[in-house]
This record gives C-alpha cells, structure tokens and sequence, in this order.
C-alpha cells in the first residue's frame, strides 16, 4: 500500500480510530493485523519471507540470551546467515551471477550461470536490517530477547516504517509497543502536521520534478550539457523530497499514535562536508553501518590507513544494501573516496578555512559538498555504468556551451519532451525555494510544528488550509507513483 494512495487514505483513520478505541493489552494484535494487511497489498505471498525472518529472529534472541561463550555467538552467526542469506537470494543473487558471467566469458571458461526470474520483496533490505540489529543488540548485552512474539513480530513489521524505514533499533522502538499510548491532542496534530508536510515534498515537490528528470536520464545522449546538469540537480530534489516525504509521512503516522521513531533527515543539503552529510542523510541507515560494521572494524581508532579502509568497506556496503547494479557500487564508493580523501587532506583544510572569512567559508564548502554529492547522484539515478558516464562527460562540458540562449534551451527540453509545459517547471523551482526557506528557518528556530503551536488559531489554521491548497492544486495526484526506495 502506497502511503499517497486512496487506500491509505481509508487504512489510517480507520486504523488509528481502531488503535485507540481498543484496549492497551489487545492494540498490539490490532497494529500487527494492520501491517500484514498494509504489506500484503503489494505482493501477499512474500509476507511469508516476513514470517520466516521473524521467527528465526525471535528464536534466535531467546537462544543467544540464554547461551554462553562460543555458543552464543553461533546463534548470532546462524540469525545474520539466515537474514543475508534471503537477502542475497532475492536481491544479489543474479547481480552475482551475471557479474560472475562476464569475468567467465572474458577468462574464455566454459560454464552456465542461472537466473532466477523473482520479484524483489517490497522493503527486504529494511526489515532484514532492523531484525538483525534486534539480534546484535541482544548479543552485546544491551537488549533483553523479547519474549512475546507478537510483539516482536509488531516490531519488524510496523506498517509506517515496514518498507522504507527508520531503520529502528530495538532499545527505542520494541519497548514502546509494551507502554500504553493514550490520546494526546497536541500530540496528534503534531504527527498529522508532519505526515502533511510530506506528502507535500513527495506530491507536490518528488512527483512533478520526476516527470522533468525521467526523460532525460532515459536518453542522456540525447540532451544538452545544461539540461544533464538542471536534469540532475532536480534529481537530488527528488530523492530527498521522495525519500524524506516517506519517513516524515512514516514517523507522523506512528506519531500519531504516541510511537517515537529516530529521525531520518536532517537538512542534507546544508551540509559543508560530505562526512556531515552523511550525519544528515538516511541518518538511520548511515548510523546502523557505523555500529554494527565500522565501530567493529576498528573505526577511527585505528591508524590513518586502516581508517581509510574502514571507511571504503562501509561506503561500499552501503552501495550494495541500496542496489545489485555497479551504478549503486561506483555510487558507495564516490561517497568513501571522498571522504578518505576528506581525511587525508585534513590539515591542509583546515588552515585554508581559517583564513577565510566564515559566511564566504560556508557558502563555499555547503556550495562544494552539494556537488559533489550531485556527481555521486549521477551513478545513483542512470541506468547504468554507460548512462552515467554519458551524463558526466556531457555535464563537464557546460562552461563550453553555457551562453544565454542554452538555458531557455535546456528548460525546454526538460518540459518539452514530456508535454507538461514550462509552468511545471517554475512550480517545481518555486516548491523547492519553498522547501529550502521552511528547512533554513526551521534550523534558525526550531521546529515550524512548534512554533506553529504557539500562533493564535486563525494563524495555524491558515497554515493548514495553505498546505491543504498546496496539496490540492499542485500535487501530481492521477496515479500513485510508487516511493523510490521502495525498490530497496
């Protein structure tokens, strides 16, 4: 079920309503009932790769709480086999095979590599990590094995966060589901704020820069230099508007009904390094890869060249979890490079800063950063390697093709080729402005929800209807197009 669909639509209130009507000790088989029900709607039988995850996960916290030494860690060994080994079936398995398959052909080996024609499950790579750091957290000691499997069960599968996260670890998010929640006005109309403020990026902001993105990453080769370049500066719009619309939908929702879960975005775009964007980007997943990979593999305790490797291993995982293409691994790699980088040339940048005056020193490194995430963007959207590099040869060619008339030019055929007009265009640019004032004024002040709270009623209320309208008019409601780390 999407979230911008008629069916949530109906499935939210009616189980919110439900959730608060029904006694504490029964909301859990009512919360679980609801999330099959959400998760079924896209391909019902995989719900039974849900199930099996879950009870090996449940077993296997109770064994590893309950055993010693050498034993206690085979529990954990068999629990993370089991969740990677599904993993790598559903998701890596032909990336392998087919990657295997080239290195054969090329050596001039004989051989047959199978491919196996499955669907991705919705969401696998989330609920397999939020399950696994259940398991870790119960070996390190700082968790106790829940013991109620529906419970537990409710845990891997609650629906706001089911199939793109948070990526929730059991101290905050599995203790919650053992507290009563009540009715808490102020509470509600905060958690509907936020779920309204992200179906505006995802509708209203997502949506109407994807139809201008689609069709010049589908022919890269065919377009200007400056339209690849505009093509993929609203590309990075996009993803944030689709990916962190998803999580404040996702976290307003279980808001809501009194569940806190860990914020996901913070601002990436004004970051002034690349290692800052990653404390503000997917904050859930960035800090799952610290502590279950990075911390173990020595993180930055370590000398300067096993730092340096850490942090490759890491960004290259992290490419992988989002995707079984090259274009995903180059992507992860991009981002460990620049950071390795980053390390290496430490002091040198930080006596150039200081020379600098600071307003000029931010602009320059939030400037910078931007960039050079927008190149990493590049190997993220195309469809492949190919695609990519078209798209960055041709976008290092707009100083030599940038004049007045190039802009007009490129505009047009970012509006162009889709039929969908010039206004399109200018409400995009105007939403994304929009967007930036709200997040630049939000981190001068604090959150808009709250200072919202403190207005007289004709002020909160007309910020209301404004979004309301917003939603209304601008938002690309003809088909529910899905969230784009769905696919992950």
């Amino acid at each position: 079920m999407l979230f911008n669909s008629l069916e949530f639509a109906l499935f939210f209130p009616i189980v919110t309503l439900g959730f608060f009507l029904i006694p504490h000790r029964f909301r859990w088989v009512w919360l679980l009932a609801a999330s099959v029900t959400f998760y079924m709607f896209f391909v019902p039988i995989y719900v039974l790769i849900l199930a099996g995850t879950i009870l090996v996960d449940y077993i296997a916290g109770i064994m590893i709480e309950g055993a010693e030494g050498r034993r206690r860690r085979s529990f954990l060994v068999a629990s993370i086999v089991a969740n990677v080994g599904v993993l790598f079936f559903f998701k890596y398995f032909n990336f392998f095979t087919s990657s295997l398959d080239v290195v054969l052909t090329r050596a001039g080996v004989p051989h047959w590599m199978p491919t196996l024609r499955i669907l991705l499950p919705i969401g696998l790579s989330f609920h397999t990590f939020q399950s696994m750091s259940y398991t870790i957290e119960v070996y390190r000691g700082a968790h106790k094995a829940e013991r109620h499997l529906g419970i537990f069960a409710l845990y891997v599968m609650f629906y706001p966060q089911l199939v793109a996260g948070p990526i929730e670890r059991p101290q905050n998010l599995l203790d919650q589901f053992h507290t009563e929640q009540r009715f808490e006005y102020q509470r509600v109309a905060d958690g509907l704020k936020l779920m309204a403020w992200g179906f505006v990026k995802k509708m209203v902001v997502a949506d109407r820069v994807a139809q201008m993105v689609t069709p010049i990453y589908d022919a890269p080769g065919e377009a200007t230099p400056l339209a690849l370049l505009l093509a993929t500066v609203l590309f990075a719009y996009q993803i944030f508007c689709d990916f962190s619309g998803y999580s404040d939908i996702a976290i307003g929702s279980a808001q809501v009904m009194g569940y806190r879960l860990m914020k996901n975005f913070d601002s990436p775009y004004a970051s002034r390094s690349v290692g800052e964007f990653w404390r503000r980007w997917h904050i859930s997943l960035s800090t799952w890869f610290r502590d279950y990979v990075y911390v173990p593999l020595g993180g930055n305790r370590v000398g300067l060249a096993r730092n340096c490797r850490n942090l490759m291993i890491v960004f290259v995982l992290s490419g992988l979890w989002h995707g079984a293409n090259w274009t995903f691994v180059i992507w992860g790699a991009l981002h460990g490079t620049f950071l390795v980088a980053s390390l290496l040339v430490y002091g040198h940048r930080k006596k150039r800063e200081a020379a600098a005056p600071s307003s000029l020193r931010t602009a320059w490194s939030v400037a910078s950063t931007f960039a050079l995430v927008c190149v990493t963007w590049v190997f993220f959207r195309a469809k492949n390697v190919h695609d990519a590099v078209t798209v960055l040869t041709g976008m290092a060619r707009v100083p030599l093709t940038l004049r007045p008339s190039a802009v007009p030019r490129a505009i047009g055929e970012l509006t162009g080729q889709t039929g969908i007009g010039a206004f399109a265009f200018v409400v995009a640019v105007l939403s994304i402005a929009g967007l930036e004032l709200v997040q630049y004024y939000q981190r001068k002040h604090g959150s808009l929800r709250d200072v919202l709270s403190t207005k007289p009623a004709w002020v909160r209320w007309g910020a209301y209807a404004l979004a309301l309208l917003v939603l209304l008019v601008f938002s690309q409601t003809s088909v529910a197009s899905t969230f784009i780390y769905f696919q992950f």
